[in-house]
């Protein structure tokens, strides 16, 4: 076994499609590389794709900017990808296989995320345009096994990875049926009422703008400090209060911008499916402002209780809405204060929507436990897929004699 630089291993390949047209491939994180066309509708960035690069079957894959999030993979036809990628086609002694394998695993990701080249850093979450540089990754020293051991161990990867990848499909599939299960619930409770009256959400609600931020602000003699929230903290059914931003505004500013417990928090965009969907406050950060991305919907509490709007904007009656007047792009969708005000909600009286909420509330604790007991199997899943790699390719395990990954909890492999 010799240690080697990547850059012995295989060579950077840089053939531009010019008039050769082949299919577009791109590389996903969870596929690898497919056909573009079974991923997006969408249209290349570029109408001219002379300048792409070409790739064979066979030829290792890697996206620049997202390699060290495992946007890597195996082309398996003839393709053009984008001329930011790296196409790489491994030496005759490397099998491309194992070196697919060795790129994705916890260690060589750790070599990759050493070796960026961008603004800020991973770790903080404030690095723009990442990318790992050919000659940095060919600097990344490996050990390398003779060839029939490299094929043993993709060979055995490649059959244990499809193992756990049924099980998290499978396990995906049962968090999907519990998110239809969640829209039934409500929609039955919504649809219990006896003809409510439909009314514009603007006529029993107001809604609040938050601030701008505006890092070139010229600060005020009276600009006051405080916490506020930013679309990340806004999740569907709760607020996430572990990273908790602050900003500097005027007082009046401020006063504009200050939430108060009862409000119905809804974000501006995100994804379609997503969009409208309120979260309530009840003020667990005193003085607490919130991004202009965001919407503090205050609702009339002799009318609506936030609760009531809470369960109406994640039923099917409000999803029809947000979907259909919502603003698309490429991957989100976004909407506005106007839009918010015309959601047609009904509104029979207050004593009906608490006996909705607490039948809804009671219904979804224990959906809500069971979402929580697959997130951890996903999450462990997912930890033993990266562990599998790493321990296989830095020769920890003996793959001979590795005994197979077992299914459980009722998920045939």
């Amino acid at each position: 076994m010799t240690e080697q630089r990547i850059k012995y291993l295989c060579r950077v390949v840089d053939r531009r499609a010019g008039h050769d047209q082949p299919p577009l491939l791109a590389v996903s994180i969870h596929h690898g590389v497919v056909r573009r066309d079974t991923l997006t509708d969408d249209l290349p960035r570029a109408e001219d794709l002379s300048n792409y690069k070409l790739c064979e079957p066979g030829d290792i894959v890697l996206n620049r900017m997202r390699a060290f999030q495992g946007a890597i993979g195996i082309s398996p036809q003839r393709g053009l990808v984008s001329p930011d990628y790296l196409v790489l086609r491994p030496e005759p002694n490397v099998d491309a296989g194992y070196l697919h394998h060795l790129f994705r695993s916890s260690w060589f990701v750790g070599e990759m995320v050493s070796r960026l080249r961008g603004i800020g850093n991973t770790e903080s979450g404030a690095v723009r345009t990442p990318r790992i540089n050919p000659e940095d990754l060919g600097d990344i020293s490996a050990e390398l096994p003779d060839l029939d051991e490299q094929r043993r161990i993709a060979d055995f990867l490649d059959s244990e990875i499809a193992r756990i990848d049924r099980l998290i499909q499978w396990r995906a599939h049962q968090h999907d049926s519990l998110e239809e299960l969640t829209l039934r619930i409500i929609d039955d409770a919504i649809e219990g009422f006896q003809e409510p009256p439909m009314v514009r959400l603007g006529y029993v609600a107001h809604i609040q703008s938050g601030v701008t931020v505006d890092g070139n602000r010229q600060q005020a003699s009276d600009a006051i400090t405080l916490p506020y929230l930013r679309v990340a903290n806004v999740q569907a059914g709760y607020v996430e209060l572990s990273n908790v931003a602050e900003i500097t505004v005027p007082r009046r500013t401020a006063a504009a911008s200050r939430l108060k417990a009862g409000d119905v928090l809804m974000t501006e965009g995100g994804d379609l499916d997503k969009l409208g969907r309120g979260t309530v406050w009840y003020g667990e950060i005193e003085n607490c402002l919130h991004q202009n991305h965001i919407f503090a919907v205050r609702t009339s509490k002799d009318l609506l209780t936030p609760e009531y709007l809470a369960i109406l904007t994640r039923a099917s009656i409000a999803r029809q809405h947000f979907e259909s007047t919502g603003v698309k792009t490429t991957n989100l969708a976004s909407t506005s204060s106007s839009k918010i005000r015309d959601f047609r909600i009904p509104l029979p009286g207050m004593s009906e929507q608490r006996a909705a909420v607490k039948e809804v509330d009671s219904k979804l604790t224990a959906v809500s436990q069971f979402e929580c007991q697959i997130a951890g199997q996903l999450k462990l899943l997912a930890e033993r897929r990266q562990a599998l790699i790493t321990a296989a390719v830095t020769r920890q395990i003996d793959v001979t004699n590795a005994r197979s990954f077992p299914s459980f909890g009722g998920a045939s492999a």
